[in-house]
Order: C-alpha cells, then sequence, then structure tokens
C-alpha cells in the first residue's frame, strides 16, 4: 500500500482532488496521458493527468508540520524554504518558524547561536555535508526533522556506489540550486565531479574530454562548478551522470547520451560500459510524470495555459518552458496575480522578472479552453482558487458539481 501522508486542511482541494481521484480509479496504472475536461460552459479547463505535490513534497510537509505540532513552544528552524512555493513556506513562518539561510546560501541566522535544544528541520532539497557537520557541532542532529527528499537520497546512494567503484560524476543540474549544492557536497566525499547546466553544456564538456576543443576552456565552461583539480582528460576515463531531481528529464537524457557518445567515439563502444555508467534508473518518476503529463497537454488545442507555482521553483519553470512551445503561457505564484480578465501578472524566467500583461485572456471567443497545471511544489488549492477566478470572469457558467459530475461521467 502506498504511503499515506498527513496533508493540512488548507492544502485540500474540493475541485483538482475530485478529478485526481476519479483519474486514479479510471486508470490506476497511470498509463493514459490525455488530459481532462473539467467544462463549465464558456469555459473550459484542460487538466493534466499528473501534477501538484510530489511524493517528496508531501513527504517533507508531512513531517514539517507534525514537527510544528509536537513540539509547541520550541523554537524550530528550517535550514531554508522546505520546498520553492511562497505560500507554504509563508505558513510556515506564520507558524514561528525561522529560515536560517536564503535559497542562495546565504546566512539569515548563524548556527553557532543556536543550541542542542532547538529543532532544525533540513528542506526537501536536502542539505550540504559542511552544513551538517555545523549542526552536530552545536548538538544538532541533523537525521532527526530530516525531509530530505526519498528521490534525491536515492541519486546520493547511486552516486556513493558509483563512487565506491571508482566513477567520476557529472551532474546535471543548475550549479546555485540548493538541491545540487547538496547533492555535489555528497557527491564530492568520494568522486570527482562537475556540473553541467544543459545539452549543450554537455556538447563542450564532450569536446573537452574528447580533445576537440581544448583542455584550457575547461575553466571557461567548468572552473567555477567542479572539484578542485579535476581534469576531463583524466577523471571522464569512467564517470557516471546523476541529476538534479527537478530538470527536465528529457534533457537529462539528452545529457546522458551527449557524454555517453562522445565516450564511445574515445573509447570505442565494445567496453563502454566499462567508461560510462548507466544511471537512467535514478531519473525522478515524479518530475517525469509530471513531465511527461505536460507533453499530453501539448497534443491539445487552448487558447492559453497557466502555471501555477514558486517563482524560484526549477520543476515549474521546466513546465512552463514545455507550454511556451505552442501557448502564450502565464506563469502565476497564485490567483492574486489574475487582476481582472484584462491584466495578468506574470513571471518572465528569461529575464527574472514579473511583467504585466494587457487583454491576456481572450474574451471575444463564445468557449475559452485554458490548460492549466502546477508545479510539483504547488497546493492544489491555488490551482482550485484561479479556476475560480476565472470562472468568474462569466456570468453564465455550470457549478462546480455540474462541471465534475458531468467530468466524471466523461471520463
Amino acid at each position: 500500500m502506498a504511503k499515506q501522508f498527513d496533508i493540512p486542511s488548507i492544502y485540500q482541494s474540493p475541485i483538482i482532488r475530485t478529478v485526481k481521484e476519479s483519474r486514479q480509479i479510471l486508470d490506476p496504472r497511470k498509463k493514459d496521458l490525455t488530459p481532462s475536461v473539467l467544462d463549465f460552459g464558456p469555459i473550459r479547463f484542460l487538466i493534466p493527468r499528473h501534477f501538484g505535490f510530489c511524493y517528496g513534497v508531501q513527504n517533507a510537509i508531512d513531517i514539517a508540520y507534525r514537527t510544528i505540532e509536537q513540539n509547541e513552544g520550541r523554537p524550530i528552524y528550517l535550514l531554508s524554504e522546505m520546498i520553492h512555493n511562497p505560500t507554504v513556506n509563508e505558513d510556515l513562518q506564520r507558524k514561528g518558524v525561522k529560515f536560517l539561510f536564503q535559497t542562495d546560501g546565504s546566512e539569515i541566522i548563524p548556527i553557532n547561536s543556536l543550541s542542542e535544544d532547538d529543532i532544525v528541520i533540513v528542506p526537501a532539497f536536502g542539505t550540504t555535508i559542511s552544513i551538517q557537520n555545523k549542526l552536530k557541532t552545536v548538538g544538532i542532529d541533523p537525521y532527526q526533522y530530516d525531509t530530505t527528499c526519498p528521490f534525491v537520497e536515492k541519486v546520493w546512494k547511486r552516486g556513493d556506489q558509483l563512487g565506491q567503484k571508482g566513477f567520476a560524476l557529472v551532474i546535471h543540474g543548475k550549479y546555485q540550486h540548493e538541491e545540487t549544492r547538496a547533492t555535489f557536497s555528497h557527491a564530492a566525499q568520494h568522486s570527482d565531479v562537475v556540473v553541467v547546466y544543459n545539452p549543450e553544456e554537455a556538447s563542450i564538456l564532450g569536446e573537452i574530454m574528447r580533445g576537440v576543443r581544448s583542455i584550457d576552456e575547461f575553466d571557461k565552461y567548468f572552473g567555477h562548478k567542479c572539484t578542485p583539480g579535476f581534469n576531463p582528460l583524466k577523471h571522464l576515463v569512467k564517470f557516471g551522470v546523476i541529476n538534479q531531481t527537478t530538470m527536465l528529464a528529457s534533457e537529462t537524457r539528452e545529457v546522458m547520451d551527449i557524454l555517453r557518445n562522445a565516450a564511445i567515439e574515445k573509447f570505442g563502444s565494445a567496453q563502454i560500459q566499462q567508461h560510462f555508467a548507466d544511471t537512467t534508473d535514478t531519473l525522478c518518476y515524479a518530475t517525469n510524470e509530471n513531465q511527461s503529463a505536460t507533453f499530453g497537454l501539448l497534443e491539445e488545442d487552448a487558447d492559453l495555459a497557466i502555471v501555477v507555482g514558486g517563482y524560484n521553483s526549477s520543476n515549474t519553470m521546466h513546465i512552463v518552458e514545455l507550454l511556451e512551445r505552442k501557448f502564450a503561457t502565464y506563469h502565476v505564484r497564485d490567483v492574486s496575480e489574475l487582476i481582472s480578465k484584462f491584466e495578468i501578472r506574470h513571471f518572465n524566467q528569461w529575464n527574472k522578472q514579473i511583467k504585466s500583461t494587457l487583454n491576456w485572456f481572450p474574451s471575444e471567443k463564445p468557449i475559452v479552453t485554458v490548460a492549466i497545471t502546477s508545479g510539483a511544489s504547488c497546493p492544489d488549492t491555488l490551482v482550485d482558487e484561479v479556476i475560480m477566478k476565472i470562472c468568474s470572469y462569466f456570468s453564465n457558467t455550470r457549478s462546480i458539481d455540474e462541471a465534475l459530475a458531468e467530468f466524471q461521467t466523461v471520463q
């Protein structure tokens, strides 16, 4: 039986929960990636098969809120944002939880100011060996209230296994992201490590490894994000690729393929397993499911797409990136960004700015179709609120019960 999590009622949603529960009954093996249609009459919503809270996020929320409930009156700290969703983090802060670090790693409250009686929750991204040791120095067990995602830990364990066999590691991730910093720290205990951001960087690394590019170019591209003394000519003779779990799974596979092919060109295909480790089994199933379901949305026709999620959420931004290939796509943190049907505020990840767009909603159309989804750290309640706000733009929509009843019979 799948593990059951105790999720606070403020994050539970009447609309999306009904859709998800119905799809689970009808498609228990999760093979049908066709989106659901929630029809309110003049406005239709395409809802993907998978989205919202993943296993790791549910696990983190369960542990964090249970910790607060069971330790009333004691000082409680989070190393940094528990997940990349402002609604969740702000609620934890309202309950008295304080953050020790910013998401970029800069210190807010010194660890050495804490005592052994204080509680420190490790976020879902995990943390570095250095921070674990600092906590131990002040008498705090870093594993007692640890919400590190089990799939992040799976990546660490696989990296450790490869390190014990003498493999170097390439991490596909954003070097400054909390999860990648943690993964790098754990991997560097046993392996020489370098981080690549995307397939383009993987191609550059592969060309340096094969001698197509000069070794002098390594420092230019990777010198700031590798273990000391990393030498691709020496260390990429035997290596594997692991990833930041919130990256595009399809992109991680591409990075793996690029570097595997580079190894084949250099060493030949006959003995490739001695030079390149197959680590595809470490890809996060939840990230893969959500992204596959997003590709399902792209098979449909819609007038626009809305993605709900934190503006510093890597997995959310990758979903936006996919949907932008076909639809006018708006990334909003919550319903407050929908100013009216004439104006919307949304995040542009390419220039890292919140912008305002006018006339975003096609009011002139008799029926408007909106593809709507969210990131893995976004509560379904926030998606419900966006749906109801858009429905309020019309005076003749069906009720929620009518729309859900039709959804259930149509499915």
